[in-house]
Formats: C-alpha cells, structure tokens, sequence
C-alpha cells in the first residue's frame, strides 16, 4: 500500500488553479522530497493531504484513507510539521506537548511516560520546564517534531522543515529525522526549495505550477542532466543560445544574462564560444550537475523565482 497517493488532484481558489490534476505515489517508509520554488503548489498539496482544505477533484489518500471520506482516519495516522510554528510561546516544552497530547485523547501516566522518551529522544530533557520563547530556532523546531510524535504516527509530513534554522541547526533536524527513520520504519514527506535537503531524499519530486516535472532519485535526476554544466554569462543571450544549439547540437537554457547547457566536453564548446565572439562572453563556468540545474532544465526556472 502507498503511504500517500493522489489521482488527478484538482484545488482552485476562485479562478486561479493551483493544483490542475496531480498524480502522485509515495512507498511506505519512503523519504519523498517535493521541491520547487513558493508558488509551485507545494503547500496546497499538503494542506489537503492533512484535511485542512479539500480538493475540488480528483481524490487523495494517505495511508490508506480518503481525505475527504475519511479525514479522522487520516489525522490519525500523521504527524505534521507546518512552515509555521504551531507552538505557544509562553507555555514550557512540557505544557505544549502535554496540551498537544490532550488532542488526541492522550493523558495521565501513558502521556507523561511518552513525552519522557520524547524528551530523552530529541535531547529536551533540560529544557521541558523551561519557556518556549527562551528557546533557540532549532530546539523549538524540536519541539515542534516532539509533539507530533506523540502519536507514534506512520507518516510524517513536513512543511519547508528548516525554515528560520541556521546551518548548524538543520544538520542536527536531518540527523533527527534520519534516526527516526531508522528506529521506527516510518514514511517521511517533505517540502522543500533548498537543494541540499533534497539530496537527502530517496526520491524527488520536480513540482512547477501545481505539476510535477519529473520524480527520480536524486543521483537519477543528476545522471539525467548529462556529466557537465556550461554556464555562461553574456551580453547577448540570444546569440549565445542559437549557437549552441545550431552549431554545438545543444539545448541551452537562458535565465537573467546567463545560459545554462548540458554538454559533454564541455571546455571545447567554451572555448568554440570564446573563439567566436570573445567580445560578447562575460564568463564560463563548467561543473558536474547539480539539482538546481536540473530543476531549470525541466521547467524553465530558476528555484528561487
């Protein structure tokens, strides 16, 4: 069975269609990355894969359960970390995750002995009596991923999970999160427009304008980009481009003053280009692919836009 699965998913808020027909399966026990810029639908998808929205077609289930049939049995079964923060500030670690844990019918010694291991688990045990607004930006994420696990849910989604997180920071939520994955086998969904986080994923989905581009692994989709990346910066994008393709057999892409190509032996066609027209080459750079090249390659689009 798919931990998350959606057929011919369709969600419009009044004229605009942010989401015009999505396909898409996710294996149980999968970490899945759903990459693209803000705009791209990626939210709405979750909004509607944790019963807060529903579709206006198509139809989406996670574990099994229809989210709109079946939406108690949906919340049942995740565990969700939204972009933005669902903590109380003025409350401890300890009351958000006991008033968490009250949510869902919890209580008494299973709670308090749960959100123990919790503590132990995600190195909060010095800080549960103290305020969540004294708290750093990764601990309080912490906390975050404390309360929606209280449940000990099957699936787990998380919106943009690094956001307002330094770099020391996410490296130590992707430890976490790779050492719940391997202590309790669950399926792991993720946002993201950060390409390092992507790398992470088992498989990636390439999500523009409410589709997706492509879905691969990551060393799948860099294979797919060809062995070399040709930058170029120029003063005449236009001629730059039809070079490539007319004299060098490439299919080049251009983006702000720069033009983008796979190609192998890529030092040669640099220097073809230089050979040509010098005056009209600002700079090349040549490099092994990485996943913002192959996001621009397969929508046309910088991640960032």
């Amino acid at each position: 069975m798919s931990a998350v699965s959606t057929k011919g998913l369709v969600k419009k808020f009044g004229a605009h269609t942010v989401l015009p027909g999505l396909d898409l399966e996710i294996a149980a026990g999968e970490l899945f990355a759903l990459l693209g810029p803000n705009g791209s639908g990626k939210t709405t998808l979750f909004r509607i894969l944790t019963t807060l929205i529903s579709p206006d077609g198509g139809s989406a289930c996670v574990g099994g359960s229809d989210v709109v049939r079946e939406p108690a049995s949906v919340r049942a079964k995740i565990g969700v970390v939204f972009q933005s923060p669902s903590l109380d500030k003025k409350l401890t670690v300890r009351e958000n995750l006991r008033y968490g844990g009250a949510l869902y019918g919890m209580h008494g010694a299973p709670l308090r002995q749960r959100i123990l291991e919790l503590a132990s688990s995600l190195r909060l045990e010095e800080k549960l009596d103290e305020l969540v607004e004294t708290l750093s930006g990764g601990q309080q994420r912490r906390v975050e991923i404390a309360k929606c696990l209280l449940t000990r849910p099957g699936i787990l989604l998380l919106d943009e999970p690094s956001t307002g997180l330094d770099p020391s920071a996410r490296m130590d939520l992707w430890a976490l999160i790779g050492n719940l994955r391997a202590t309790h086998g669950m399926t792991v969904v993720f946002t993201s427009h950060l390409m390092d986080e992507s790398a992470r994923a088992d498989r990636v989905g390439i999500m523009s304008a409410g589709r997706l581009a492509r879905v691969e692994s990551p060393a799948g989709l860099l294979a797919a980009a060809g062995p070399e990346i040709l930058r170029v910066a120029t003063s005449d994008v236009p001629w730059v481009v039809d070079f490539l393709r007319a004299q060098c057999g490439l299919d080049p892409h251009s983006l702000e003053g720069e033009v983008r190509a796979s190609a192998t032996g890529a030092h040669a066609v640099a220097a073809r280009l230089v050979a040509e027209k010098p005056e009209a080459i600002v700079s090349t750079t040549i490099s092994k692919p990485t996943l913002e090249d192959v996001f621009l390659f397969q929508t046309g689009q910088r991640l960032n836009e």
